[in-house]
């Protein structure tokens, strides 16, 4: 009975479920088992990829090439051989032929030249390195030329679909097992002079410039999934607590924070002297940057030009980046010209009546999504949102983009001790979220970019944090900084995010907690504390990270409420809907929000956020 069970556990553990929705084997159910996939060897499986490195060896004897190669082994082949070369030029070839050979008679030339034509290409095997981006690890797949042109499949970035029968690798090296295929579905060529990724090692820079296939790089995809698994695992924390999930609005009419510059929308730009246009040019701008954009996207194209030139790239690439830094300057032109005659066009724009916008009232890209999360908080409890939030803010940041996701948090019937423990909770619980479930991208990680990334996630889990005050915070950064530059600094001053680093790195060496700050620093609906200078807020630091997660307990008092309003010189009308909240049935509530795209950054190791986003949006760039 036990040999029949420890039978069947076997069979269980060799079973491979392909993909429901396309009859293909994931590879990493294939690589990522104990053995490797050994324990697979005989199962036949469809497989499909992209190819991410290649090797040509041909199966008859070739005079040795003088180099690294030992004595009995041919020097592999990377691309087309001369045979496939010459009857790629078949056409050609024969003119020349009939040139030399005429039409008639017997001419032994003309005779050898089309018995070269027609020559078929030696037998060759084609060893090729697939990726599916389920995983880190590469499957060896082997093609033998007969069922495949080997010129169409040993490109890199090239896409394969193919069955065959798995089989234990015969060289020993990275992988156990490599897939023998007898049947080629599909193949996804490539054309390799424009391909961008055709280089190794693109720098992350310049792989910015491809974001819609750089996510075929190892890096970029090990972070895709990193980010995947960050999000999985905040929805699971919300709702293994009992929250609800809640979508708040992108477009609001609402300041959420009181501060920082905003992206306004409006359906009336360029319509003021054309009211016949059949059509509504929708735009988020910020007032007065579109020049500065186009100036800084001429700047970039200029750069790509010079530097095409400079590496002897493809005529192809070269002038067509030199046709888009043309269209640049014209629009550039074009747009020196609107910005000369602004105050006619902005004395157009004044005359045309606001009921003509697509909004009755000036809206904006949000910046916040906790305000309208409290509605919900006070009617359902516990709720979360996920979603991109944007601040038209035009310094270069290496963590700050224009367009950035949060993960936020409200809690009804709660204050700020309970905020920040759901805070702590939650970035631990993230942590080690990743470690368990990302356990080779994660080791990809420490190999090639930061060998301290795990040790310092798990410290994350293992820390207890440090809860300060602003003014003890404050007290310890004087106490340096001041012998430094001998200049005092006053209660109430910004800390910086060097303050805030020098803390978490330096002084206490780990995850710190401050709360309490001045009213000034933060927005208007943070609750007031008793001293009636500062405001029940915080906010988490992590060593070599930074600020993750903001939080705060948020005012429930109508008329503290309102005193605030008043004071930062807001519009009381945005804002009646937030008043009716403590109007009607008002109670404590807190909440948080995670930088979820820093929360990325900090788990991976990479230095710039605009490497974790998908498709980054940043100052003058803004591509896809």
């Amino acid at each position: 009975m036990e040999s029949e069970q420890a039978m069947a556990a076997t069979v269980s553990t060799r079973q491979l479920t392909t993909f429901k929705y396309s009859n293909r084997v994931l590879l990493k159910t294939i690589l990522e088992r104990r053995d490797g996939g050994l324990e697979l060897a005989g199962e036949r499986v469809v497989v499909g990829g992209w190819v991410k490195s290649s090797k040509e060896v041909r199966k008859e004897p070739v005079p040795l090439i003088v180099g690294d190669h030992g004595q009995d082994e041919p020097e592999p082949r990377s691309g087309v051989s001369c045979v496939e070369i010459l009857q790629s030029r078949i056409p050609f070839l024969r003119a020349i032929v009939k040139v030399l050979g005429g039409s008639g008679g017997h001419y032994p030339l003309r005779e050898k030249l089309e018995a070269a034509l027609h020559k078929p290409p030696p037998p060759s095997t084609v060893f090729l390195k697939v990726s599916d981006g389920s995983c880190v690890a590469t499957l060896q797949v082997v093609v033998e030329s007969s069922l495949a042109p080997p010129c169409q499949l040993l490109h890199t970035g090239t896409c394969i679909i193919v069955e065959g029968l798995l089989q234990q690798s015969l060289v020993h090296g990275t992988n156990v097992i490599e897939l023998r295929v007898d049947k080629v579905h599909h193949i996804g060529t490539v054309d390799y002079s424009k391909y961008s990724l055709a280089k190794k090692r693109v720098p992350l820079d310049k792989l910015r410039d491809f974001c819609h296939i750089r996510a075929r790089t190892t890096t970029v995809a090990s972070v895709m999934r990193i980010r995947n698994a960050l999000d999985f695992a905040a929805h699971t924390f919300c709702q293994n607590h009992g929250f609800l999930s809640v979508q708040v609005p992108i477009l609001t009419t609402t300041d959420c924070k009181g501060f920082g510059e905003k992206f306004q929308i409006t359906s009336l730009f360029g319509k003021a002297g054309e009211k016949d246009e059949p059509h509504h040019k929708a735009i988020a701008e910020l007032e007065g940057v579109s020049l500065d954009v186009i100036k800084a996207a001429v700047k970039e194209k200029s750069n790509l030009v010079e530097e095409l030139k400079r590496t002897d790239s493809n005529k192809e690439a070269l002038d067509a980046a030199v046709q888009d830094l043309r269209k640049a300057n014209e629009l550039a032109s074009q747009l020196e010209a609107r910005e000369k005659a602004k105050p006619k066009t902005s004395q157009k724009v004044d005359n045309v009546k606001s009921s003509e916008d697509f909004f009755s009232s000036p809206t904006y890209l949000t910046g916040s999504g906790r305000m309208h999360l409290e509605s919900y908080a006070c009617a359902l409890g516990n709720v979360y949102s996920f979603g991109p939030r944007f601040q038209a803010d035009k310094e270069e940041s290496p963590k700050h983009a224009a367009e950035m996701w949060m993960f936020e948090v409200e809690l009804a019937f709660s204050q700020l001790e309970d905020a920040i423990n759901c805070a702590d909770d939650f970035l631990k619980f993230l942590c080690k979220w990743v470690l368990e479930n990302c356990p080779e991208d994660m080791k990809f990680v420490s190999q090639r970019i930061d060998k301290t990334r795990s040790d310092r996630l798990h410290s994350v889990i293992s820390s207890s944090f440090e809860r300060i005050s602003y003014t003890e915070a404050l007290d310890a950064i004087k106490k340096v900084t001041e012998k430094k530059i001998d200049t005092k600094i006053e209660w109430g001053a910004a800390l910086t995010e060097a303050d805030l680093s020098y803390l978490a790195d330096e002084i206490y060496q780990k995850p710190v907690i401050i709360y309490d700050y001045p009213k000034e620093a933060k927005p208007f609906y943070v609750r007031l504390n008793d001293d009636g200078k500062t405001v029940a807020a915080f906010d988490i630091v992590v060593p070599k990270a930074g600020k993750l997660i903001s939080g705060s307990q948020n005012e429930e008092r109508i008329t503290i409420l309102t005193t605030r309003v008043k004071e930062l010189g807001l519009a009381r009308e945005q804002y009646e809907w937030y008043l009716d909240l403590r109007r009607h049935g008002t109670v404590k509530h807190s909440g948080f929000s995670l930088e979820f795209d820093l929360m990325v950054l900090f788990s991976t190791g990479l230095t710039d956020v605009r490497d974790v986003i998908p498709f980054p949006r940043s100052y003058g760039k803004a591509n896809y």
